[in-house]
Parts: C-alpha cells; sequence; structure tokens
C-alpha cells in the first residue's frame, strides 16, 4: 500500500552544515585572495588562486561564500580546521558552578559587606552562590540571630540573586542556595560592573 505523502512517519530530520569548499571544489571563475598573512591580495582567477596555494604548500580555502566574488584565503586547512573547532568549544555557554560564601553569626559590618561583595561577584558572573552560616559551641542556642544574618544578606544581594531554597539548619550549619538574575536585571551594588567583568 502506498505511503499518503501527507504523513510523518518515516521522515528523518538533519541539521544541514554547510560543507567548507577547497581547492578543486571551488567551481566559480573568479576569486577575491587572502593571502596566509590576511592581507588582500585581490581579484583574480581560481585556477590561478589554486597555483598561488599550491606553490607555497598551501590550500586555497573558501571563506565568505555568499561574497561578490567569494572571498578565499590561502593557507593550512587541517590548522584552519582545529582552530574553528576550538572557537565552537569556547562559545558554547557554560554551565554554572556553585560558589560558596561562609558567614559566622557575631559577623562584623566590615567583613560582612565583605561577603556580600564576593558573594555579589560570583552571582554577577552567572554562577550560584551557597549561603553557609556555622554556629559554634554556645553560638547553637541562638539559632534565631543565625537566621535573621542569613534572611538579611539574601535581602541585600536581592538585586542581583534570589533564594532558590529556605534557609535550613542542617547540623551546625544554616545553608540556602541564590541563584543570578537574568542578565538584563542584575544590578552591581558592592562591586564594580567593570570589576567583577576583568576578574571573570
Amino acid at each position: 500500500m502506498p505511503r499518503r505523502s501527507g504523513s510523518g512517519r518515516g521522515r528523518r530530520h538533519f541539521s544541514y552544515t554547510p560543507r567548507i569548499r577547497k581547492n578543486e571544489r571551488i567551481r566559480v571563475l573568479e576569486v577575491r585572495v587572502i593571502n596566509p598573512d590576511g592581507k588582500q591580495i585581490g581579484v583574480m582567477a581560481t585556477e590561478q588562486a589554486r597555483r598561488l596555494a599550491r606553490q607555497q604548500g598551501l590550500d586555497l580555502v573558501e571563506i565568505a561564500p555568499t561574497a561578490r566574488p567569494p572571498v578565499c584565503r590561502i593557507l593550512d586547512f587541517g590548522k584552519y580546521m582545529y582552530e574553528q573547532s576550538k572557537k565552537g568549544k569556547d562559545s558554547k555557554p557554560q554551565s554554572s558552578k556553585i560558589k560558596e560564601v561562609r558567614m559566622r553569626v557575631r559577623v562584623e559590618q566590615h567583613d560582612y559587606l565583605t561577603k556580600l561583595r564576593r558573594a555579589e561577584e560570583f552571582l554577577g558572573k552567572g554562577n550560584k552562590v551557597k549561603l553557609s552560616l556555622m554556629f559554634r559551641g554556645r553560638e547553637m542556642e541562638h539559632q534565631d540571630l543565625g537566621f535573621d544574618v542569613v534572611n538579611r544578606a539574601i535581602g541585600d544581594l536581592s538585586h542581583i540573586g534570589g533564594r532558590e531554597n529556605e534557609p535550613r539548619l542542617v547540623g551546625r550549619n544554616i545553608t540556602t542556595v541564590l541563584a543570578p538574575l537574568p542578565p538584563d536585571r542584575r544590578k552591581f551594588k558592592y562591586n564594580m560592573p567593570e570589576a567583577v567583568g576583568e576578574a571573570s
């Protein structure tokens, strides 16, 4: 029984990646040529450009096929492909990391602001921040003070990150995780944004 043309069964979807043409695969009559140093030689017959590349032990590679005439560069094709693959890997978004900022119950104002600056820097770079507050000795008797410090820090960082979960006591530590806001909503209060960018 013939398959109906409207049926989607059996169809395969492939993503199309344009193939880079080089040497004899370049079929146009003339090309604009760039030498291995990146300097433009000019427009010439494709066969002449191929000869020029062969004389240098290199390849003629089409780098701008839609230009009129197409732009080709004389280069080492293997090295070119390696560099292109490296660029592709570098451009992939990196998954966010979780950075930890530790605090104490009786934290001095100066130290507290230092912790906020650190957390803001991490969030500004797109990382999550784990806020940890550790109790020592008899400090466990004042757990409410510990929760106050953590909640205050969450509020003081709300311009750049939001709480992922409620602060909770695990053993002798209160912990919570902050996630960065979308890039267009992040604001800096304790750091200069230029300084955060340079440190990344």
